[in-house]
């Protein structure tokens, strides 16, 4: 047999080394891709949070909508709402916003998916994420949906002002709304009886993060009195001395009526939701009590989650408007407003 001479050797050497570094390239290649679609996934909603920090104020945020548009959801956005929502429909009065509630039930995070699921809603304001159950449905009815964080709240605890107790750990804290601890005796306090008001698990968001972080799969205790609002559970806390409530932060901390407690996950290491010295009720509302951001962003404080916008993506119409909702409260001044109602910005 005659062997191959050195020049063909060499081309045959080359030609090896050429399709090797070819494979190794195309192998490479699906790596990276697989990598890039993985980190793609991932960073959703961190790239639709850069949309809205990418336009400066209400006015430059691009693309409108016009006409009336139904949202609802988490009353912990309450504020917000007051000050956020009335501000962008004044800057760009094409947009009209109008809040509603569902029907025959407390409006909550959950709720407002039903609601947006039913077509009833243009997008919702949600205080927890999206469960696996509620993209299932989604997906059962051909949709698709989306959520976009743009805050940051915290849940603080509150009793009636003259309850003498300087704070509670998170165990606690269940053992009250489990029934465990039933007078505040058994925490140094007055020999009275505790009344826990939470409000209904069917609203979602804020109670659902309180069942999973404080409950831990079990079930609230029967000396549990569940109310419809915030407002109502601080006016029965306010005529109640033995009574304690867990809700929104900035709807919590500066109220004169209710006393907000530090909290923490060892007694010796209680942190409070409110700037210290405390302000008294008897000094209330010449000063209030202001949020400790500074132990919510550095997540010293416990009890800390992330407000999301949701919406629908397919849906030119509702996701447009969803999505541009998202970017005005992500925009400099969005976020600037959030700060000043009591919430903290993504920043």
């Amino acid at each position: 047999m005659q062997q191959p001479d050195n020049d063909t050797t060499g081309k045959l050497a080359l030609i090896t080394v050429a399709m090797a570094t070819f494979l190794a390239l195309v192998w490479s290649a699906g790596l990276i891709g697989k990598g890039v679609w993985q980190l793609s996934s991932q960073q959703t909603g961190t790239q639709a949070a850069a949309n809205g920090k990418n336009i400066p104020d209400f006015a430059h945020v691009p693309n409108v909508a016009t006409g009336i548009f139904n949202y609802g959801g988490s009353t912990a956005w309450a504020p917000l709402r007051l000050a956020v929502d009335s501000l962008i429909q004044s800057e760009r009065p094409e947009l009209r916003l109008r809040y509603v509630q569902p029907q025959g039930e407390a409006p909550g995070s959950s709720p407002g998916i039903q609601m947006l699921l039913k077509g009833q809603l243009a997008f919702v304001q949600t205080s927890q994420p999206l469960r696996s159950a509620e993209h299932e449905l989604a997906k059962q009815k051909g949709l698709n949906l989306k959520q976009v964080p743009v805050a940051v709240d915290s849940i603080a605890v509150a009793v009636h002002p003259q309850l003498n107790i300087s704070g509670l750990t998170l165990r606690q804290l269940q053992a009250i709304y489990t029934g465990q601890i039933s007078n505040w005796r058994e925490l140094g306090g007055p020999d009275l009886a505790i009344t826990a008001y939470s409000r209904p698990s069917s609203t979602g968001g804020m109670v659902d993060f309180f069942e999973a972080k404080i409950l831990q799969n079990r079930e609230f205790g029967s000396n549990v009195k569940f109310v419809s609002t915030t407002t109502q559970a601080l006016r029965q806390l306010a005529n109640n001395p033995g009574g304690i409530y867990y809700g929104s932060a900035p709807a919590i901390v500066p109220q004169c009526t209710v006393k907000p407690l530090p909290l923490g996950r060892q007694e010796d290491n209680l942190v409070a939701p409110y700037q210290e010295p405390f302000v008294p009720a008897s000094d209330c509302p010449q000063r209030r009590n202001k949020l400790n951001l500074k132990a919510f962003r550095s997540a010293e404080y416990p009890l800390t989650y992330y407000l999301y916008v949701v919406f629908l993506q397919q849906e030119e119409t509702t996701s447009h408007i969803g999505q541009t909702y998202a970017n005005f409260l992500l925009t400099p001044q969005g976020q600037k407003l959030i700060n000043k109602t009591g919430f903290i910005c993504l920043d």
